[in-house]
């Protein structure tokens, strides 16, 4: 027997069915650090201060960009998922040196995950999905930014027909080695054709493993040493360092030794930060 989902015809009876009254809104001080959602626009930021402007009371937002936005203090809110009435501050308290996160962004403590975008960002392997997530991880939690592992790119147009991007689930797509007259760039072109205008960005770094966008002298190196054609290239770069280059479990080790000494985005290439911000950007505007 089917159980009814929805209950009984709300008309076949004359009893008045009771309903839920809405979620009164609760005064909330907006001190600094705050994360609010303004509901009409869907703004998403921390509260940077809150001042006077025109004859009223109005609070400063600062999205995880660093881009601010200015409302007016009172209801229209929400904090946590509930709704609020923003008062200003109880006190004044001397401003604090803002914290920021390991990719550079204004870092907001206590601040809880964002239930999950339909939007994804896929990345090729596990050591691009580590390597985002140490860098960008506290920032993809509040945004709500899955990354998805694509174990290569040879099937990203597979992948993309089956996941049918559209303008409110888009795809984001950072490719290694995305360079000029590359295998990766001729399935890229093909990508980009996999859903509607908008809905598929496809970028890339121009290296062969995500390991030369950490900067070489972060393992004692002046520069990634080129690795002969014909030779793995992971456990070449391994036997140019001097480091065990066995089997995939050195590899493995030797990784994570790497990621170890990736502290911030000061520690990565400017080819493959920005790239990522453009990834983040895409799925979340």
């Amino acid at each position: 027997m089917t159980e009814d989902r929805y209950g009984r015809d709300v008309l076949a009876g004359t009893q008045a069915v009771p309903h839920r009254a809405a979620p009164r809104a609760r005064p909330c001080p907006a001190e600094p650090g705050l994360v609010v959602e303004d509901v009409e626009t869907g703004w998403v930021g921390a509260v940077v201060r809150v001042e006077k402007s025109g004859g009223q009371h109005v609070v400063v937002l600062e999205n995880r960009r660093g881009r601010t936005r200015t409302f007016g203090l009172g209801p229209g809110f929400w904090v946590d998922g509930e709704p609020v009435v923003l008062t200003a501050p109880v006190g004044r308290r001397a401003p604090a040196a803002p914290a920021r996160t390991a990719s550079g962004s204004r870092a907001v403590a206590g601040a809880p995950a964002r239930v999950a975008r339909a939007s994804r960002i896929w990345v090729e392997g596990r050591h691009d999905a580590e390597l985002v997530e140490k860098v960008w991880g506290d920032d993809l939690r509040i945004e709500g930014v899955v990354v998805e592992l694509l174990d290569g790119v040879d099937n990203l147009v597979e992948h993309l027909r089956s996941f049918a991007p559209g303008p409110d689930r888009r795809v984001g797509v950072l490719v290694d080695h995305l360079v000029a007259g590359s295998k990766e760039e001729r399935i890229a072109v093909e990508a980009r054709r996999c859903g509607p205008p908008g809905s598929v960005l496809v970028l890339g770094h121009p290296y062969v493993d995500v390991w030369q966008a950490v900067r070489p002298e972060r393992v004692g190196l002046d520069r990634w040493p080129t690795i002969e054609r014909g030779t793995e290239w992971k456990l070449g770069i391994l036997r140019e360092l001097g480091w065990p280059a066995d089997d995939q479990a050195d590899v493995a080790r030797a990784w994570q030794r790497i990621l170890r000494t990736v502290r911030s985005y000061a520690d990565l290439e400017p080819s493959l930060l920005g790239r990522v911000e453009e990834l983040i950007d895409f799925v979340t505007s």
